[in-house]
C-alpha cells in the first residue's frame, strides 16, 4: 500500500510540475502578468457564402484590415485582438447558432455582424440575451437596434436612406413616376419599399406600380410586364445585388430602358458582373464611394492587402465597426459587458473612413448618404444627399 502511495505521489507531483511548465509557457487560463498576454476574442458573423457571399468576404476583409493595424500597434494594453469568424450561409438560424458558439463557447467580449438585417436581428437577439455588446456594420432596417441594450450599428437607418433615395429620384434627376420591385420575403426590402413610398408620395411623387417577389426567384417577367404598361421614369428595386443584376438583364430584354436604382444591398462587385450593359447607368444609394477623396487611404491599403481588389462600402463599414469597438474598449472600465456597452453608446464624431460617426439615443449612427452610378461596370459618386436638410447634394 505505501509502495502504491508513493508511486501515486510521485506521479501527482510530476503532473503539477507539468502544469507549471505550461503556465510558465503562457497556455494556461488567463491569470497574473501571463494572463495579460492573452488574445481578446472578437467575433463576426457572416455571409461568407451563398448568394450574398461579397457582403460577408467584403466586411470579413475590412475588419482584418483595422485588426492587422491594431495588433502592429500593440493591441490593447499589449494584449492582441483575435478575430473569430463563422459563416451563417446566409440563413437565420445559423446566424443565431454561430452568435450562440460565440459567445457560449467562445466567450468573444463582442460580436460584429451582420449585413443582411434579417440576419442581424437573429445575432442580436443572442447578444441581447447574453448581455454581450454587438455592433452592426450595414445592417439598416430600424428593428435592429430598436428596443436594444446591447445592439449597435455604424451606418445609417433605411427611413433616412429611402428619404434620400426618394429626393434625389424628385430633386436630382426630376422624374415624377416611380415603379417599386421589391422582395416581400426580406425585412430590409420590405422596409425600403415602405418608407421609399412614403417619401416619394410626400414629395409629390407617383408609385404607379408596386410589385413583389420572393427572394431567390429568378423569373421576373410577369412583374416586369406589369411595371412596363405603367409607364414609370425610374423603377426602384430595394433588394440585393443578384436580384438586382439579374432584374436589369429582364427589363432590358422586354424593352423597359428607364432607369433603375437600388439601396445600399446593390453594393457588389458582382452586380456589373451580373447586369452587365443592363446595369450600366443605373444608380444606388450607398454609405460611401470608393473615388470619394476620404476613401483614397483605406482604398490603397485594401488593394494592397487584397491582390488589387478595389474595397465596396461593406470593406469601408467593417473597417469601420473593428475600429469603433476598439476605440471603445480603450475607454471602457472593462470588457465586461455592461462597460462596454456604455462605451460604444457614447461614441461622438468618431472619424471613420465611411465618414464621421456619432452613436444616437437609438444606438444607430448619424452620417450622411451618398449616390453612385455605374459607368463601365464601377461604381462612381453621384451626390451626396440629406433629406433631413433639403439637400440634393452634388459632386464632391
Amino acid at each position: 500500500m505505501k509502495r502504491t502511495g508513493s508511486f501515486v505521489g510521485k506521479r501527482l507531483i510530476g503532473a503539477v510540475l507539468g502544469l507549471s511548465a505550461v503556465v510558465g509557457l503562457g497556455v494556461a487560463p488567463a491569470c497574473g502578468q501571463e494572463g495579460a498576454k492573452q488574445p481578446i476574442k472578437v467575433g463576426h458573423f457572416a455571409s461568407m457564402s451563398g448568394k450574398e457571399a461579397t457582403f460577408g468576404q467584403s466586411t470579413d476583409n475590412g475588419i482584418r484590415l483595422a485588426l492587422k493595424e491594431i495588433n502592429a500597434a500593440g493591441g490593447l494594453n499589449g494584449r492582441p485582438i483575435e478575430l473569430i469568424t463563422y459563416d451563417d450561409k446566409g440563413e437565420s438560424k445559423e446566424a443565431g447558432s454561430a452568435v450562440t458558439r460565440l459567445v457560449t463557447a467562445d466567450k468573444v467580449v463582442a460580436v460584429l455582424g451582420e449585413v443582411a438585417s434579417s440576419l442581424s436581428l437573429a445575432g442580436g437577439a443572442v447578444c441581447e440575451a447574453n448581455a454581450v455588446p454587438m455592433i452592426s456594420p450595414s445592417s439598416t432596417n430600424p428593428r435592429v437596434t430598436a428596443g436594444k441594450k446591447y445592439v449597435y450599428r455604424v451606418c445609417f437607418i433605411d427611413p433616412f436612406q429611402a428619404a434620400a433615395i426618394a429626393t434625389f429620384t424628385r430633386e436630382n434627376l426630376s422624374l415624377s413616376k416611380a415603379a417599386i420591385l421589391y422582395d416581400q420575403t426580406q425585412a430590409y426590402s420590405k422596409g425600403l419599399r415602405d418608407d421609399f413610398a412614403k417619401a416619394f408620395k410626400k414629395m409629390g411623387g407617383e408609385i404607379v406600380a408596386d410589385q413583389a417577389y420572393n427572394g431567390g426567384d429568378n423569373d421576373f417577367s410577369a412583374q416586369l410586364t406589369t411595371i412596363r404598361a405603367a409607364k414609370p421614369d425610374i423603377i426602384f428595386i430595394p433588394g440585393y445585388y443578384t436580384e438586382g443584376g439579374n432584374i436589369a438583364i429582364q427589363a432590358r430584354k422586354l424593352g423597359v430602358d428607364v432607369p433603375l436604382i437600388g439601396g445600399d444591398g446593390w453594393d457588389s462587385s458582382q452586380l456589373a458582373a451580373i447586369g452587365g450593359k443592363a446595369i450600366e447607368g443605373c444608380y444606388y444609394s450607398n454609405h460611401s464611394a470608393p473615388d470619394q477623396p476620404n476613401m483614397k487611404d483605406f482604398v490603397e491599403k485594401y488593394k494592397r492587402d487584397y491582390k488589387g481588389v478595389t474595397p465596396d462600402a461593406l470593406g469601408g463599414l467593417g473597417y469601420d465597426a473593428m475600429m469603433v469597438l476598439f476605440d471603445a474598449m480603450k475607454r471602457a472600465k472593462s470588457l465586461e459587458g455592461k462597460d462596454l456597452t456604455e462605451a460604444i453608446a457614447a461614441t461622438k464624431d468618431f472619424h471613420g473612413v465611411t465618414g464621421n460617426i456619432s452613436i444616437d439615443q437609438d444606438h444607430n449612427a448619424q452620417k450622411g448618404v451618398v449616390i453612385v452610378q455605374i459607368k463601365n461596370g464601377q461604381p462612381v459618386f453621384v451626390a451626396a444627399v440629406d433629406p433631413s436638410k433639403g439637400d440634393k447634394g452634388g459632386k464632391k
